[in-house]
């Protein structure tokens, strides 16, 4: 007798034990991650072969106090390695942990290697070799603070890898954690299943060999005690050869029935592949089909939905998982009356969306990633009486859905009429529900301003997701195409750093100019919405003139002045990328030639050394900037006089600035600016287009001329 210990994941010990006693195991003892129990070559044979919950079997042959290196290596010296294996075995150390000590996994690892090779040599026997690519055993090493584990892993290898799936899904779930949620789902071998979707299908071949009574390493080719001093030939050839012939004659007397649906043919053609070699092909029916419309087959009448959906950390959009919850769940309700469900996800507030009350939940990880698993019961009565859109919507944050509807009531005839593609629709109108909410054709941009210290982040989780799911119901548009993004106090140049790498552009309309956004890769689009009114009055102010856009990011203000007659336009910009930008909306309205400058420069330092004059100025500087590429920092209140003394040489006798900036204190120092012949007129109620009527103090817009 030996003892063992059962590695596992956390949550799942008490599963395990459960397993293991069924087994045959009368000691069974959870740990951290883990079960230990004693037990004959022939019962930890079995437990390794029909165990579907641990990963990996170890024979714990040492458990000491290890506070340095020193320890470990003298406690490793003391155990009879030759008892256990012939020198003439390949092995490697796999060292899990460290502490204040022993800070490196590897270097561990060396000392315990050194330890057995030592301890060979002692006995005037030849030393093992290592061998990390193909060991015929593993030296398995625990160290948590001070104490540690050491032992040989009787499998060889994760017992997650079963021999059927050879390639995975996008997302795959490890087949130990799929054969426990199984069990945990209210499955049992007389009930259907269905996962809709299903991926590579990992969840329904699990539980066709629950069914089928298929041990999980029955597939498995070599074993981690078959190169044990100790091991038994027959006693192991017994129980392999009993498990096949379990195996071959479950299939032909499963009762249950399985079925398979995911919206992608090629993760389907894998799952049938990974079906047919774990030898359940013939127990499960894959098919085409989209979760967020799935339908009954025929056969199932009622039975156990048990899915792991995508969830964020995964594959998707936010918005878009938030939609496909919200369907699933509804279908869920017409489709599956009187069955159960079960779903597994990372995500409380996308399982909120199901609308379903759970009769049962688990916590458990998938790799690093907390997850939890909610079983729940689907109505017979009323199943389809709830389902309607008009009761989802007054379900789902009313007082946001009912603003949204007379906002966009309201904006959306005055953007017809203004010929505008892209124009707010909410802007944090209700407290509680703290975004904005902008349209540009057929998307959304949903901004998510920083919630207080004081809401805790589940609360501020749940409102977001009604925010969605109300957004999507309200304006009709797809989920795919709603993008999130988070705002916070920006720093610098923050705003206009990279998000993402899609590279996806949309072409809108503005007061007839066409111009190019990119709603997903930055925090900003590319154009800022609040500035419509003040980039057509360039528009109109352009005619004939020699027009300066400092500050242009991606230059709508030049492209308004060009279109609007400009007689020739100077663009600056510190980012080549922005500038790029600036082209591409210019040549998207036929603007080209050499009346058409670009410089790529800190806008402040070209300012003093530019000898040019230009008649119409539009100048829309950060608040604050202390950028790398910047000599100096840069501040819009303290600094601002000290940018009209430059534009005052560079601005025509009868010339405009318009200038602009986003400081809600701001106050212009009128003083100064008479000191240098400047006069100055606040336009900024001027330029508050109907959108931005709520937030008076958006931005604060001047023209500035030369004093008579």
């Amino acid at each position: 007798m030996h003892q063992y210990l059962a590695v596992t994941s956390n949550g799942l010990e008490n599963l395990l034990v459960e397993e293991l006693t069924k087994l045959g195991v009368t000691d069974a003892k959870p740990v951290q991650a883990g079960v230990k129990f004693t037990a004959s070559n022939d019962l930890v044979y079995r437990c390794c072969l029909w165990s579907r919950l641990a990963s990996r079997f170890v024979r714990v042959l040492a458990e000491f106090n290890c506070n340095d290196d020193m320890d470990l290596y003298l406690a490793s010296s003391a155990v009879n390695w030759v008892g256990h294996f012939h020198s003439s075995k390949r092995l490697v150390v796999d060292f899990n942990g460290t502490n204040r000590e022993i800070r490196n996994s590897q270097y561990g690892a060396m000392k315990v290697k050194d330890a057995i090779v030592d301890h060979f040599e002692k006995k005037n026997l030849p030393r093992p070799s290592i061998d990390k690519e193909n060991p015929n055993l593993r030296v398995h090493v625990r160290l948590h603070r001070d104490k540690a584990l050491l032992g040989i892993d009787m499998v060889g290898g994760g017992l997650h890898l079963r021999g059927y799936r050879p390639k995975s899904g996008r997302a795959p779930l490890r087949e130990t954690l799929a054969a426990a949620i199984v069990l945990r789902s209210g499955w049992n071998e007389e009930l259907n299943l269905l996962d809709p979707m299903c991926g590579s299908g990992t969840l329904l071949i699990e539980a066709a060999m629950m069914a089928a009574n298929m041990a999980p390493g029955v597939k498995r080719q070599s074993w981690g005690f078959e190169s044990l001093e100790d091991f038994e030939p027959e006693t192991w050839a017994e129980i392999k050869s009993e498990a096949n012939v379990q195996a071959r004659r479950g299939v032909k007397k499963t009762v249950a029935r399985f079925w398979g649906m995911d919206n992608d043919e090629s993760v389907l053609k894998t799952a049938r592949e990974n079906a047919r070699r774990a030898g359940v092909d013939t127990l499960i029916d894959f098919s085409q089909a989209d979760a967020s419309n799935c339908k009954r087959p025929e056969g199932f009448e009622t039975g156990v939905i048990v899915s792991n959906p995508p969830y964020g950390e995964r594959l998707g959009t936010e918005p878009g998982l938030i939609a496909l919850y919200s369907e699933f769940g509804a279908q869920l309700k017409a489709e599956f009356p009187g069955s159960q469900a079960s779903i597994f996800s990372s995500s409380d507030e996308l399982l909120s969306c199901l609308r379903m009350r759970a009769d049962k939940q688990f916590k458990l990880n998938n790799g690093a990633i907390a997850c939890i698993q909610k079983n729940y019961s689907i109505s017979l009565s009323g199943a389809r009486s709830d389902l309607g859109d008009n009761v989802t919507q007054i379900q789902v944050a009313p007082d946001f859905s009912n603003r949204l509807k007379k906002n966009i009531a309201k904006i959306g005839k005055w953007a017809r009429k203004e010929q505008l593609d892209c124009y707010r629709i909410y802007d944090a109108d209700l407290p509680e529900y703290n975004v904005a909410i902008d349209q540009y054709l057929d998307h959304l941009v949903i901004q998510e301003y920083a919630a207080p210290k004081d809401i805790p982040e589940e609360k501020a989780k749940k409102r977001l997701t009604d925010i969605i799911r109300a957004s999507i119901q309200v304006t009709g548009i797809q989920a795919n195409n709603v993008v999130l993004k988070v705002r916070e106090k920006q720093k610098g140049r923050q705003q206009y750093q990279k998000l993402a790498q899609k590279s996806e552009t949309l072409t809108v309309v503005e007061y007839g100019v066409k111009l190019s956004v990119n709603l997903h890769d930055y925090l900003d689009t590319g154009l800022f919405l609040d500035h419509k009114l003040t980039r057509r009055q360039i528009g109109q102010m352009a005619q004939g003139k020699d027009f300066l856009n400092l500050f242009a990011y991606t230059g709508s203000a030049t492209v308004h002045a060009a279109c609007g007659g400009a007689k020739s336009t100077t663009t600056v910009d510190m980012s080549n990328t922005y500038l790029d930008w600036a082209k591409q909306n210019m040549q998207l309205n036929g603007q080209v030639g050499r009346q058409h400058r670009y410089e790529q420069a800190d806008c402040l330092q070209w300012l003093e050394h530019c000898d040019k004059q230009f008649d119409l100025i539009f100048i829309d500087p950060p608040t604050f900037s202390n950028s790398k590429r910047m000599e100096q920092s840069f501040d819009v209140q303290r600094d601002h006089i000290q940018l009209m003394k430059n534009l005052k040489r560079l601005l025509k006798a009868r010339g405009k600035i318009v200038f602009s900036n986003n400081k809600r204190q701001f106050k212009m120092d009128v003083e100064s600016l008479g000191e240098l012949s400047l006069v100055a007129e606040n336009i900024s109620h001027k330029t508050l287009p109907m959108d931005f009527a709520r937030n008076k103090h958006i931005h604060n817009c001047w023209v500035i001329t030369h004093k008579e």
